[in-house]
């Protein structure tokens, strides 16, 4: 039986981190992504038990995918298990964010799950037409926020939902080919994962400028809100293999909130006007006005 491949990006911290841990004790080798180089060194030397390929990668640059891609093909062949899973956060009032921000943000959440659907999701596939025994997987990590589309993350949120709609897409897809390669979207609300200090790994010609008040607002407000999460990054990362094993699509790590999503598609089905994100908790809301309208 062929060893089965786990490529996961962000695998230096949170989700990436622990879901190579359990795609190691699978005995999965793994082909671990990241760009922050020294928490990726760390990360790879934890693994003694299964084959390691680590790549130092920016996930927004096609070429270093690319690289990636024929790096993976020559060492292991086709992938089983794709997580594309890196990301990184900016928020404030969304007229705020320089040209910058925007490059940055959709380069990575963005281009960098289109990279890793364009150039795997066809290595799956030929390798399903070869042995019908084959099974594969992608999943991409999305985010509620692409969802719920909450006030002051507004390039987060647009780079989020593309990432539902593009995996969406590419369920349906995949349909159309094949029963051997599926797909799964994870959408995590507030785990502490690192992801509020996504600025450490901003690359030098996408510098960002003078944070505004509402960034600096934002900033707080998200620092809070995620290293006050309960639920864990491993948490999560069982529940990508849970999906997995059980072909499901959706992966929320708090069902809960999806409240806020039937609130959001019941907006559009009266063609009512988009309801307060704070109605159940107004006096956060007006904190956060207070703060935003204060001279």
């Amino acid at each position: 039986m062929t060893q089965k491949t786990a490529i996961i990006t962000g695998a230096g911290s949170g989700f990436g981190l622990e879901t190579a841990r359990l795609a190691a004790r699978r005995g999965m080798n793994l082909v671990l992504v990241d760009v922050q180089a020294d928490a990726l060194e760390k990360a790879a030397a934890e693994f003694t038990t299964v084959e390691v390929l680590s790549r130092v990668v920016d996930v927004a640059k096609a070429d270093q995918m690319e690289a990636l891609a024929a790096a993976v093909q020559e060492r292991f062949g086709a992938p089983h298990f794709v997580f594309n899973n890196a990301g990184v956060g900016s928020g404030g009032l969304v007229w705020e964010n320089a040209v910058t921000d925007w490059d940055w943000v959709m380069g990575v959440n963005v281009m960098g799950v289109v990279h890793g659907v364009r150039l795997f999701t066809p290595m799956m596939l030929a390798a399903a037409k070869v042995d019908p025994a084959y099974q594969g997987h992608i999943v991409n990590t999305a985010s509620m926020a692409g969802l719920l589309v909450p006030p002051m993350s507004g390039v987060y949120n647009v780079s989020k939902a593309a990432v539902v709609a593009l995996t969406e897409t590419l369920h349906h897809d995949l349909r159309m080919v094949t029963e051997q390669v599926h797909a799964s979207l994870l959408c995590p609300f507030y785990v502490p994962t690192g992801i509020n200090q996504s600025q450490r790994n901003r690359p030098g010609d996408l510098p960002g400028a003078q944070p505004t008040q509402s960034q600096l607002v934002s900033q707080a407000q998200t620092d809070k809100a995620v290293t006050s999460g309960k639920l864990t990054a491993a948490d999560v990362a069982a529940m990508v293999f849970d999906a997995i094993d059980n072909d499901r699509f959706w992966i929320f790590s708090h069902p809960k909130a999806l409240a806020g999503l039937q609130t959001r598609m019941e907006d559009a089905m009266l063609h009512r006007n988009p309801t307060d994100p704070y109605a159940a908790r107004p006096e956060i809301g007006e904190a956060l006005k207070a703060k935003l309208r204060a001279e």
